[in-house]
């Protein structure tokens, strides 16, 4: 038999996280983990949480172990090379 009603899970004093859904700073666990980035030691942390995804984002597509552009580029010379073109 399914319940009626479901535990929200109870917050952690002193977690933060940010809650994408709904756009805000939560102290403790008020929504689901797939809605939200966390936890943070700190309110201002998780206030800043999007300005360090954007952050990581921007050092990801910058970083040349994890950018294979210029391979598949010189790939794609080689191939042509290859068949004559």
């Amino acid at each position: 038999m399914a319940a009626l009603f479901r535990r929200k899970p109870a917050g952690r004093e002193g977690e933060w996280y940010y809650c994408l859904k709904h756009q805000k700073v939560e102290e403790g666990r008020e929504c689901p983990a797939q809605d939200r980035f966390g936890p943070y030691a700190t309110r201002a942390e998780a206030e800043h949480a999007m300005d360090t995804v954007r952050e990581r984002n921007a050092e990801w597509r910058d970083d040349p172990r994890w950018n294979d552009k210029d391979d598949k580029d010189s790939a794609g010379e080689g191939d042509d090379h290859d068949k004559g073109a």
